[in-house]
């Protein structure tokens, strides 16, 4: 297959839609059902969870107003530099969603390369004791059309705020 027909035959995504825990707030057996990679949704199981608690290496990581900014600011700055449009984030206490176009990069290196820069910020500004500030993974979407574009901004930009995660 030559260029024009994989042209003609795949659709780039318009933006990757990217969200990602931060360390020890969603564990495998979380009360509120959880993500087992390649395997898909899994029920709640309090045996899992307790395994899964004992083996942290650190305290969760609830960011701070202050952390969340300096983390908004880094997303900001990486987008910028890698020539990544960024068009929305949300950097709650426990979670963060990011909306960027990134054409010729997965958006698994996206999130790569957005939490490593991330941690180095917040290891210099705001915690340099702390080794870990993400979860392993996250979650990847794929957006394929303005109409979905639309919706998912408005998710990341409006409703999060409305959710009050921040407790």
């Amino acid at each position: 297959m030559d260029a024009v027909e994989k042209n003609l035959t795949m659709q780039d995504p318009l933006a990757y839609f990217i969200t990602w825990p931060t360390y020890g707030t969603w564990l495998p057996g979380d009360q509120r059902g959880w993500i087992e990679y390649h395997q898909g949704w899994q029920l709640p199981n309090a045996n899992l969870l307790e395994i899964c608690q004992t083996e942290m290496r650190e305290e969760r990581c609830l960011l701070s107003p202050v952390a969340r900014e300096v983390v908004k600011q880094q997303i900001a700055e990486t987008c910028r530099v890698r020539k990544w449009i960024l068009h929305a984030v949300a950097c709650q206490s426990n979670h963060l969603h990011v909306v960027v176009e990134a054409f010729e990069t997965t958006p698994q290196k996206v999130r790569t390369d957005l939490k490593a820069w991330c941690t180095r910020r917040l290891r210099m500004e705001i915690d340099s004791s702390r080794k870990n500030w993400w979860a392993e993974r996250g979650s990847v979407r794929y957006v394929w059309d303005q109409e979905s574009l639309d919706r998912v901004l408005i998710y990341v930009m409006e409703s999060q705020e409305l959710k009050h995660l921040d407790q």
